[in-house]
Parts: C-alpha cells; structure tokens; sequence
C-alpha cells in the first residue's frame, strides 16, 4: 500500500481529488449559507455604474420572503438579483451564470396582484428610465417574485473579472496552457528520470 501511495500518479490524483473536493465543498456551503444557487456573480454589465462596475463580485443572499425586499427609488431600493423573463439568452442587461442569463437591477417599486403574487419593477442606477419587461412573469412591465434570485448583500471590487475572462476565448485559450503546463512541470522530470534508468541498463 505504501509503494502505490508513493507512486507520483497516485499522488497527483489524490492531489486533484482533495483539490476538487475542497472547492466543491466551498461552494456547496456558500449556497447553503446564502440560501441561493448563486450566492457569487460577476457583473458583465454597466447598467448599475458606478453603485456596480463591470468585474465586481457581488455577493448575493437568497429571499425566502419576497415581501421583505425594500424597493424604492436609488439608494433605498434593494439590488436584486433576478432570471431574465426572455429565456437564458434574451436580456439586455446581464451577467453570467453557466447557461443562465441573470440581471441586476435596483427594485424601485413592487407591488401585490390580486392572486397574492409579487411584481417588482426595477431600474439600472446608470439607466433614465425603468425597465419595462415583456413575457411570461411579468406584469405591467414588472418581474414576478417567481423569477427572483435574491438580493445583493456584499460587493468585491474588480475580483469578478477573473471568471469573467474564463469565458473568453483567450481565457479558454490560457486555462488549456495552464493545465498542459502543470501535467509537463509534472510528469516530463519523471520521464526523464526513467529514460536515464533505461540507458544505464547493462546490455548483452
């Protein structure tokens, strides 16, 4: 048992493991913690400059209640963070989650239908005009409550434009170096180390 766990394969693949381990357990805890699927979101829009930039890091609490999120005009009304009522490729104003298109804007007004469901109205900082939203779960221009991510509780300046190059080319082109990189870093010494063994072998 004590040759394999010394065997430098083992090795990096418990490496890899715990690594992973460890990150999945990180972000399976913060969406415990903040009650959402997306308790971290990079902003990718200047459509809340300058209360958000593009490359923030907003953290983002889950609502149970939506009748507790303040909306009233900047700086009162709570940011929100809510699906696109167009579908995962449809909005304006948007940053990314996987496959999911997701916005946030300021709730500036809500108001109660007569089934009891909420509708928020909302409106980017760096916008002149509320937005208006057509489709299904929407109301008058307004967001259903059914759509709603939660609300931003923390922001992290420009930390956010990390998973946002991720998701470029050129940060897609950079992650498959890094990687082929560390497996050469890795495994090319061991390599060589057992090419030179085969060389000293004593031959007929």
């Amino acid at each position: 048992m004590s040759k394999v766990l010394k065997n430098s394969y083992v090795q990096t693949a418990i490496l890899g493991i715990i690594i992973f381990g460890g990150v999945f357990a990180f972000f399976f805890g913060l969406r415990v913690a903040f009650r959402t699927d997306y308790p971290l979101l990079a902003v990718a829009s200047g459509s809340m400059i300058p209360t958000l930039k593009v490359g923030d890091l907003i953290v983002v609490q889950g609502v149970p209640n939506a009748s507790e999120i303040n909306a009233a005009p900047k700086p009162n009304g709570a940011m929100i963070v809510f699906h696109s009522p167009y579908g995962p490729r449809g909005g304006p104003f948007l940053f990314f989650a996987g496959e999911e298109e997701l916005i946030v804007h300021r709730a500036i007004a809500k108001v109660e239908n007569s089934d009891g469901t909420l509708y928020f109205q909302t409106k980017g900082d760096n916008n002149n005009s509320p937005d208006y939203w057509n489709g299904p779960d929407t109301y008058q221009g307004m967001i259903s409550s059914e759509l709603l991510v939660g609300r931003v509780v923390g922001v992290v300046p420009w930390v956010g434009n990390v998973p946002l190059f991720m998701r470029t080319p050129s940060g897609i082109v950079l992650i498959v170096f890094l990687i082929i990189l560390i497996l050469l870093i890795e495994y090319v010494p061991v390599l060589w180390k057992r090419q030179g063994q085969y060389e000293k072998l004593p031959t007929d």
